[in-house]
């Protein structure tokens, strides 16, 4: 069957390989593949920056935003064939480590955990795969293909839930929210705040084009350019860039009591772009909280589940801006000017 490899740590190695088909594997799912998204992260495996092939492998498959539909399913399973579905992507360490005992392997406390296309496992981007039920998450029906928009929903979810958790802490009143970036993670945070009730701003240097579009469907407010110039106080900050500069402008918007909550990852940078002390006056005097938040567990994934199905699905659709067929996937690791969701068809 034909997969989306690479060699990680080689950049320029991705490509379309034959590899086996999935063997039998007792009281698993055999899926078939059919879309799986393109983000961030496949992007800076393919240039080689990181990623881990399974044990005595040297390519690793990628794709970890993968839909699929059940072939076959093991009885008491709770899946039929048919039935859509998509796959958990982190799996818990071997040792394991309290985190991941408990279930919560998106907590994992030592870094031993794997993850389908990403870290010591083969990912969804093939025709066929297996899939155990415990880390399998059904579909609703309704959603069709727009069910590949689940995985990076749910690292959302995650990050909503966490604010939920902490304004508990006291006085709170969720009445304003700041999302800095407006690609696929950013509007899927301005979607959920909005579900949430808050009057969303999203600022982002694309000026008009889906994106503004995407954001004033939402009933959200879009600013284009810095985060600094957003004349607003935020009580929430979800920051989807991972650039240094966005983070403190974004941070100098919240309220006292404010949460924000990093989602981007930063470059490494010889000189740190953030004034230490000046943030450590601001969340004290202020009573302020940032967290960062990476992946998702379970109950995430049945929020985001909850929450796409929710949504208007011609917005849904409207964040995938392009496909493309398997025999052409590594052209989806390119960027072009309209692109917010890139998805590989992999039965084309």
């Amino acid at each position: 069957m034909r997969a989306m490899t690479v060699e990680p740590g080689q950049a320029g190695s991705a490509a379309v390989d034959e590899v086996p088909d999935p063997g039998d594997l007792d009281g698993t799912l055999l899926v078939r593949g059919q879309l799986v998204g393109v983000c961030g992260t496949d992007r800076e495996i393919a240039e080689g920056v990181y990623g881990t092939p399974p044990d005595g492998e040297r390519r690793l498959v990628l794709g970890h935003e993968g839909l699929g539909e059940v072939v076959s399913a093991p009885p008491g399973s709770g899946f039929s064939a048919g039935d859509p579905v998509v796959g958990i992507v982190r799996r818990p360490d071997p040792v394991p480590c309290p985190a991941c005992a408990a279930g919560d392997w998106d907590m994992c406390r030592n870094g031993m955990y794997t993850e389908r296309g990403i870290v010591g496992r083969d990912g969804y981007g093939s025709e066929l795969w297996r899939l155990e039920p415990d880390y399998a998450i059904g579909v609703p029906a309704t959603l069709g293909d727009l069910g590949v928009l689940l995985e990076p929903t749910s690292v959302l979810a995650k990050a909503w839930e966490q604010v939920d958790r902490i304004s508990e802490r006291a006085f709170f009143v969720p009445g304003r929210a700041l999302v800095t970036g407006a690609g696929p993670i950013g509007l899927m945070a301005a979607l959920l705040g909005v579900q949430r009730g808050y009057e969303v701003h999203v600022a982002d240097h694309t000026t008009g084009g889906p994106k503004q579009d995407l954001v004033e469907a939402l009933g959200a407010h879009y600013h284009s350019g810095d985060a600094a110039d957003v004349d607003i106080e935020a009580d929430v900050v979800v920051e989807c860039t991972g650039a240094g500069s966005v983070v403190h402008a974004a941070g100098r918007k919240l309220t006292s009591g404010g949460i924000m909550c990093l989602t981007g990852i930063m470059t490494s940078s010889p000189t740190l772009d953030v004034d230490a002390t000046e943030m450590n006056r601001a969340m004290v005097l202020q009573n302020a909280v940032v967290f960062g938040s990476v992946n998702a567990g379970r109950r995430h994934w049945h929020q985001a589940a909850r929450s796409l199905a929710a949504a208007d699905p011609a917005w849904l659709g409207g964040l995938i801006t392009r496909s493309v067929p398997l025999a052409d996937w590594t052209t989806a690791l390119y960027r072009e000017p309209d692109d917010i969701k890139v998805v590989v068809n992999l039965q084309a």
